[in-house]
């Protein structure tokens, strides 16, 4: 409605009703995690969790709202409707810029459980929304570097026993555990530095998905496997917000989660390590392809 105004003003348009928006729905969500905070009653603290949960859906359906009314962007999704809000997910998705955060919540919100990513630990002292994602309880998880462990042998496992402690407070209510496995942004120089065996993807990391399928895997039965592309390639969140992303593409699919990967110690068990190495880079292999024919038809426009 108002695309045909100039890029710049719809990016300072944008970010306003995208700040208001924040504060507005971060404000009431602070209530109900505070309450739930200081009440100790499970039950209690399950209906603060619905309730938080409706207040971070109602963020971004008005979220939404400002996409669509500032916005011409062309949004083509297939496989949204397989998606339930009754089912726990673990979703795996490449990862090419912070749009895809916001791409995924407006896809997502309201036919599947909202999206819980895990965060760096530094990030709960982030203004307003750092208070937000630890009320909607994200594992918040503090990270090792090689050389701090050999120093510090027994901090290993340390990550183990956070995703089991944080994965925990999602057993009594549907959650969509969300995962970008490649560790970071693509970039060609990333890229080329890893040697990368697929053609627009990072090397994918099973740490984070075992994690979760160890502290979890008697209630994530599924995988929700997520392929955005950007026919007119990666878009930075400030041309977002300036709408200047002419076409924005996912591709959904669903696939139940192999039973020999649940529930095991994948820091342990090398065995393990290997399997979900080997089920992972499946799984690139496929989204690989996937992009390729993606990317390849965006100037036919053909139904990839």
């Amino acid at each position: 409605m108002l695309s045909f105004l100039p890029a710049p003003l719809i990016g300072v348009i944008n970010s306003i009703l995208l700040a208001i928006n924040t504060v507005f729905w971060c404000v009431l969500l602070y209530i109900p995690a505070l309450l739930k905070l200081v009440i100790p009653h499970k039950g209690f603290r399950v209906l603060c969790t619905k309730l938080i949960i409706w207040i971070s859906e109602s963020w971004v359906a008005c979220n939404t709202g400002w996409m669509k009314l500032t916005q011409s962007t062309d949004w083509q999704v297939i496989g949204a409707d397989n998606l339930k809000r009754e089912s726990w997910y673990l979703v795996l998705s490449n990862h090419q810029s912070w749009v895809d955060i916001f791409a995924m919540q407006r896809v997502f919100n309201r036919r599947a459980p909202f999206l819980k990513f895990f965060l760096k630990q530094q990030l709960i002292w982030v203004p307003v929304i750092g208070l937000a994602w630890w009320g909607l309880d994200f594992p918040f998880m503090k990270r090792y570097t090689r050389e701090y462990l050999i120093k510090h042998p027994e901090k290993r496992g340390e990550d183990l026993k956070a995703t089991r402690k944080a994965c925990e407070k999602f057993r009594y209510t549907p959650v969509s555990v969300m995962n970008f496995v490649e560790g970071t942004r693509f970039t060609k120089a990333k890229h080329d530095k890893q040697n990368s065996p697929y053609q627009y993807l990072l090397t994918p990391k099973a740490g984070g998905a075992a994690f979760v399928l160890d502290a979890m895997g008697d209630s994530i039965e599924t995988l929700v496997d997520v392929t955005i592309a950007y026919p007119n390639g990666a878009p930075t969140f400030w041309g977002f917000l300036c709408g200047q992303v002419p076409e924005i593409r996912i591709d959904i699919r669903t696939q139940n989660i192999p039973e020999h990967l649940n529930g095991r110690d994948y820091t342990n068990d090398a065995e393990h390590r290997q399997n979900m190495k080997t089920w992972l880079g499946e799984i690139w292999q496929a989204k690989d392809k996937r992009l390729t024919k993606m990317l390849a038809s965006r100037s036919e426009g053909a139904n990839y």
